[in-house]
């Protein structure tokens, strides 16, 4: 199969090395066109994009900074060392989207069961937005990577953003400066059940 899309969606790689060529605001809104015109559980459409390019995305990487050193010794820092790697790739690309789910409780809140769903429901629709914003990154020529290790500086990030809901991840976009090969993936063999 050899589509557009299909082909977007093969090509796609994350990207760890940016140039530092700037990425224009015209290809960042289409990006964020392809984030909103994901599907989202009821028609929620439980996501704020905040872009941060230039001295804006200086303060944010800075946030993730501070978080990571507040985290150095903490309950989560197994994973810092990938973090720490995480922000490093922050500073180096163009420009920055983090995703905010403004609807979403916080992790430690307890929730009766119905709210609980509609939290995951809420992100897996964020998931939707940002890998429709990766693939049309791929058809633009541009490279991204998805980072989740922003829960690592949440409390900072959080105070940086200043809005309200949970802020679920970040995107890093700009030009690639490197060319990955496919990462493995594991056989249809061993992840698809057909039941017929």
């Amino acid at each position: 199969m050899s589509t557009p899309t299909f082909d977007s969606i093969v090509q796609r790689r994350s990207i760890r090395k940016f140039n530092s060529t700037p990425v224009p605001k015209a290809l960042l809104e289409e990006l964020l066109l392809a984030g909103i015109l994901a599907p989202s559980a009821k028609n929620r459409q439980p996501w704020q994009f905040t872009v941060t390019l230039g001295a804006e995305k200086e303060k944010a990487t800075q946030a993730m900074a501070r978080g990571l050193q507040r985290e150095q010794g903490q309950a989560l820092s197994p994973g810092l060392a990938d973090a720490f790697n995480a922000r490093r790739i922050m500073e180096q690309a163009p420009a920055l989207i983090f995703i905010t789910n403004p609807f979403a409780h916080p992790l430690e809140e307890p929730l009766p069961p119905e709210e609980r769903i509609s939290d995951l429901c809420n992100t897996l629709s964020v998931g939707a937005a940002i890998e429709n914003m990766s693939l049309a990154a791929q058809a633009l020529g541009l490279g991204t990577l998805w980072i989740a290790n922003t829960f690592f500086a949440y409390e900072e990030l959080q105070a940086y953003l200043g809005l309200p809901g949970v802020l679920l991840s970040a995107l890093a976009v700009g030009y690639p400066d490197e060319s990955p090969a496919p990462r493995p993936r594991k056989p249809q063999a061993e992840v698809v059940d057909w039941r017929e």
